[in-house]
Parts: C-alpha cells; sequence; structure tokens
C-alpha cells in the first residue's frame, strides 16, 4: 500500500479508537454525577465532551510519551500502528459490551506492544518505559485515589452529621457538577493525548516528522475532537456500571470520588505519566463507598473489573500481535485486518442491540446486575 495512503488509513484508524475511547470513558467522568441525580445523563455528556475537548489543549507531556517512549520508531512502520490500533478498538468494544470499565489507555499500550514485538522483536519495545510510565501508575494512581476519596468522604459525613440535610445536599450537587467536570478536563488532557501520540509516532515513522517530534496542531484539533464526539454519545453500559452496580452513591461520595480522581489525573498529565482515568476513577468510587460503609461496595462487580483490568493489556496486546503479524505482509494483509476489524465492530454493535442500555435504564436502574455480566 502507497505509504500516504497507509498513513491516512492510520490516522483515522487512530481517531476511530479514540472515538470509541470516548463513549469507553464517558463514565468516568460523569457516572457518580447522574447516578446522584445531579445531573441529566445528556446534560452530563454534552458537558463533559465540550470539557474533554478543551482539556486535549493543556498539555502534549503524554503525548509525547506515547509518540517516543512505549517503542522505537525507528523499528516499525505504519502498518505495524495500525495492527496495534485495531488491537485496542476490538478490546474496548468487548469490554463495553459486557459494561466493565477497563483501561482504553492499555488497550492501546497492549495493542502497539504486542504489534510491534511480533513485527521487530522484543528489542523494539522500551520495557523500561513500560514499567515506569504505565505499570506502576496503574498500580498506584487507584490505590491512592481510593485513599484519598475514602478519607474524604468519612470526613464529610463526620463534619456534616448535624448538618441541615437540605442544604448539605444541595451544597454536593454543585460541587459534584463542578468535579465532575474537572475529571472531564483531566480526561482530555491525559486520554486525548493518547490518540495524539499514536498519530504523531506514525508520522515519524513514516518520515513526515522527525523523531522526538511533538504533535502537530491539526493532530491536536483532529484528536480533542474525536474523543469529545465518542463523549457525547455516551457509554451508558458503562455508566451503569459505575454510577449503580458497584456502590450505592450520594452527593458526598460523589464529590469526594471525582475530585480526589481529577487530582491524581491532572498531576500525572503534568508528570506525562499515560495512566488509565477508568483505574483512577473506579479506585476513587470504591474509596467513597468504603469511607461511608464497607457493605455498600459490590465486590463481585469490583472483582470482575480488577479481572478486566488485569486482562486488558495482554489481550490487546494478543490480537494486535496476530493483526500485526497480517499487517505486515503488504496492502492484502492490512485490507484483511481492515476487514475482520470492521466485522468484529459490527457484531459486537448489533449484539449490543439485542439489549440496548439507554439514559434512563442509567437513571431510574431498570437494568439488574446480572444481565451486564454477560449481556450489558
Amino acid at each position: 500500500m502507497d505509504v500516504p495512503l497507509l498513513v491516512a488509513v492510520v490516522v483515522l484508524t487512530a481517531l476511530a479508537f479514540d472515538f470509541t475511547n470516548g463513549f469507553h470513558d464517558t463514565a468516568n467522568a460523569m457516572a457518580t454525577s447522574i447516578a446522584t441525580g445531579a445531573l441529566r445523563p445528556r446534560v452530563a455528556v454534552a458537558m463533559s465532551s465540550v470539557l474533554n475537548l478543551v482539556g486535549a489543549f493543556l498539555s502534549v507531556e503524554v503525548a509525547k510519551t506515547i509518540s517516543g517512549g512505549i517503542v522505537d520508531d525507528l523499528k516499525i512502520t505504519p502498518a505495524v500502528v495500525f495492527a496495534g490500533l485495531v488491537g485496542a478498538i476490538v478490546w474496548n468494544l468487548l469490554t463495553w459490551l459486557v459494561g466493565l470499565p477497563s483501561s482504553s489507555s492499555h488497550a492501546l499500550f497492549g495493542g502497539l506492544i504486542g504489534a510491534t514485538w511480533i513485527a521487530s522483536g522484543a528489542s523494539a519495545v522500551h520495557f523500561g518505559k513500560v514499567i515506569e510510565k504505565v505499570l506502576i501508575p496503574a498500580v498506584a494512581s487507584p490505590v491512592i485515589a481510593g485513599l484519598i476519596a475514602m478519607a474524604a468522604t468519612y470526613l464529610t459525613y463526620r463534619l456534616t452529621r448535624t448538618a441541615d440535610r437540605k442544604v448539605v445536599s444541595s451544597g454536593f450537587r454543585i460541587g459534584q457538577i463542578v468535579s465532575a467536570g474537572l475529571v472531564s478536563l483531566a480526561h482530555g488532557t491525559n486520554d486525548a493525548q493518547k490518540t495524539m501520540g499514536v498519530i504523531t509516532l506514525t508520522l515519524i515513522t513514516a518520515g513526515a516528522l522527525p523523531s522526538n517530534a511533538g504533535p502537530p496542531v491539526w493532530v491536536i484539533i483532529s484528536a480533542g475532537t474525536a474523543i469529545a464526539l465518542g463523549t457525547y454519545f455516551g457509554g451508558w453500559r458503562i455508566t451503569h456500571t459505575l454510577g449503580k452496580g458497584l456502590t450505592t452513591i450520594d452527593g458526598p461520595q460523589g464529590f469526594a470520588a471525582q475530585t480526589s480522581a481529577a487530582a491524581v489525573i491532572l498531576t500525572s498529565s503534568h508528570l506525562g505519566f499515560a495512566l488509565s482515568t477508568t483505574h483512577v476513577v473506579s479506585g476513587g468510587i470504591l474509596g467513597g463507598g468504603l469511607g461511608r460503609r464497607a457493605s455498600n461496595v459490590q465486590w463481585s462487580t469490583a472483582g470482575r473489573m480488577v479481572l478486566a483490568w488485569v486482562l486488558t493489556l495482554p489481550a490487546a496486546a494478543v490480537v494486535g500481535a496476530i493483526a500485526s503479524s497480517i499487517a505486515s505482509r503488504g496492502t492484502a494483509g492490512v485490507i484483511v485486518v481492515a476487514a475482520v476489524g470492521i466485522i468484529v465492530a459490527a457484531g459486537i454493535y448489533l449484539a449490543s442491540r439485542r439489549k440496548p442500555v439507554t439514559p434512563d435504564s442509567v437513571v431510574n436502574d431498570e437494568l439488574s446486575l446480572e444481565p451486564l455480566k454477560v449481556a450489558a
């Protein structure tokens, strides 16, 4: 395949991944606000999409980590990046189908690592950087967010136990709207940059940009727009899991969870750590539940989430590796991978229509937890 045409295909695929990242991770910012009634679902996703777009312009440190830190840009081709993106998209869609808030970020890293490893060998993967910038933050960030949220929730209930309930409820409603906005802004600064990094990496491998270059302005705009559009469509399946299926949430818990998550994500974005906003927000929600009453936590749902977290990187890596072994064979290989990816995506979408999850069902809790295990 002609290199410019292949680059265009990879850029479009990267933006498609960014779109799935948006609707997959909408729940990270808005699940608690929707669950407590602080924001109506459609208003919440509209607000989140705008702030995701704004956040995409605040930093490029994470994008530089992706484009110049995870894999050796001198040892891969645009076809390899394309294969990695396919692996990430397939995993994102599968976990969305079953309503599990897994990490879009780790799906992307796994897809890239698997595709690069099979195409150019283990030496083309910077495992030291993977451990430093991906794996350590993956373990530490939800724990930190959870501890902060647990302490904040406990203190909040202690300090407001004698206050007027209506005043407290009104105050935390406003606080939740502000904190949800901060999480959306933080999500844009971290997750939108991952797609910027992938597109920049593709341009570097094609010789259109020098090694270690930052993302051009058009890349920042397109990546920010794609994740904002995906966010607006709303990931109602995962919103239901985080807002209703993990723990019962009221105003103080939601505020504590969102504020702790926003603080961790914004700090990490500044430092260039490409962490998972899903892990951070889930940790914050769990911490909020523990800070109020441990029995509120649905540990079976939490266990399924953790299992998905553990499987995300290797599963996406396997799909990326398979796709890379085919795509690296030339134009025909790229076409085959693209065709199979489209068929799988269409099949997952059709399966999702058998039991749709709507904004109304998220608010009214019409779904039980059991269907979400298999078909939500």
